[in-house]
């Protein structure tokens, strides 16, 4: 921020301040550092608990963005399916249950277009399953980045 602030507020064509951006990167190269330090003596340690993270990520609403794709997708104007996807989540909030947990009743109470497939895409796992894209979080798509990235790391150590 303060090279952001040092480099906005210069004058046209004046560059002698220019000698005080050095303070802020070195600062932030050894954050840097110590933080990738860090991080490596910490992941190792980690023991993830599958049961509470996938119960940690059904809860909230995390499929929201999901149902209003679905909403899109059958032809519904975004700015609709926003709302829509709005009032079932206050729907959801003040009756305790999640998105994938209410019926296809109370799902088309909001929006007669919502039919039966809906929990296709309600599902933490149709979540991901839907982003099958470069950078996406379908299995493929994860599987084929982190080979990506290991072939990366093989050509740095070939090349080192």
């Amino acid at each position: 921020m303060a090279l952001l602030t040092l480099m906005k507020s210069q004058p046209l064509a004046y560059n002698m301040d220019n000698q005080e951006d050095k303070e802020p990167l070195f600062d932030a190269v050894d954050t840097v550092r110590d933080f990738l330090k860090a991080f490596a003596d910490m992941v190792p340690a980690i023991e993830p608990k599958k049961e509470s993270m996938y119960e940690a990520a059904r809860r909230g609403f995390s499929t929201a963005t999901d149902l209003a794709d679905y909403l899109v997708r059958k032809g519904v104007a975004f700015r609709d399916a926003h709302e829509i996807v709005g009032l079932s989540v206050a729907y959801g909030l003040k009756t305790k249950k999640d998105l994938s947990e209410m019926t296809l009743e109370e799902l088309q109470q909001f929006s007669d277009i919502i039919e039966q497939d809906v929990f296709e895409v309600l599902t933490l796992e149709g979540s991901v399953a839907a982003r099958n894209h470069i950078g996406g979080t379908a299995p493929d798509q994860v599987r084929a980045a982190a080979n990506r990235a290991r072939e990366a790391l093989a050509a740095l150590k070939g090349a080192s």
